[in-house]
């Protein structure tokens, strides 16, 4: 799983019909203590995450396909919690991010 930050969102009129009624995300990866690290990625949104959500994803077709839809649709990577806090050995690391619109009122 990756540890990211929700950076944007992709909209598109003409897609798959899997894709029908799914959002988007661009997902930027961070450290445990909110630093950017390497290059976002797109990702299905499947807990209601918005832009500003620290997040957790899968970049696994496999697992993005188990969540999502079945063994044949085209899903490459799935978000799959929103992270409240991050606790690493050497102590905490608050990264929460104010709460997007999406998740107000207790999403």
């Amino acid at each position: 799983m990756i540890l990211g930050k929700v950076v944007g969102t992709a909209t598109s009129t003409v897609k798959c019909d899997v894709y029908e009624g799914k959002k988007v995300l661009f997902v930027q990866p961070i450290t445990p203590d909110g630093k950017p690290v390497g290059r976002s990625f797109l990702s299905v949104d499947a807990v209601q995450a918005g832009v500003g959500d620290i997040v957790l994803a899968a970049r696994e077709g496999n697992t993005a396909r188990q969540i999502l839809g079945t063994a044949q649709d085209p899903f490459h990577s799935v978000i799959l919690a929103v992270v409240d806090h991050v606790e690493t050995r050497t102590g905490d690391q608050d990264v929460s991010a104010p709460a997007s619109p999406a998740n107000e009122g207790g999403g």
